[in-house]
C-alpha cells in the first residue's frame, strides 16, 4: 500500500462536502487520481481511526482557463465520498 498522505491529498470542506447536520457521516477528500475505492477505504481507516461503511469516487473534469490571449486547462483531479459506519465520527475541525 501507498503512503497514506500520497492516497489521501486534503478533505474537502465545503457546504456541499461537509453535511454534518443531514445526519449522514459522509466526508469528502480530494485524492490521488491512480487510486482506488479499497486504497481509500484502507487509508481514511487508518489515518483518522473510524469504520468506513462504503467509498464513491468521482473524476472532476479541469476547467478550461484564460490567461490574456492563451487558453490553458487545469489539471483533472479525483473526489471521493467516504460514508462512515454507524457510531464513527470524524471531526475535521476539532471543535
Amino acid at each position: 500500500m501507498k503512503p497514506l498522505h500520497q492516497i489521501i491529498k486534503k478533505p474537502l470542506v465545503t457546504e456541499k462536502a461537509y453535511q454534518g447536520e443531514t445526519g449522514l457521516q459522509v466526508v469528502a477528500f480530494e485524492v490521488a487520481p491512480g487510486a482506488n475505492k479499497i486504497e481509500i477505504k484502507q487509508a481514511v481507516e487508518k489515518a483518522f481511526e473510524v469504520k468506513v461503511k462504503g467509498v464513491n469516487t468521482i473524476l472532476v473534469a479541469g476547467k478550461a482557463k484564460r490567461v490574456g490571449r492563451n487558453i490553458g486547462k487545469r489539471s483533472n483531479w479525483k473526489k471521493a465520498y467516504v460514508t462512515l459506519a454507524e457510531g464513527s465520527k470524524l471531526d475535521l475541525f476539532g471543535i
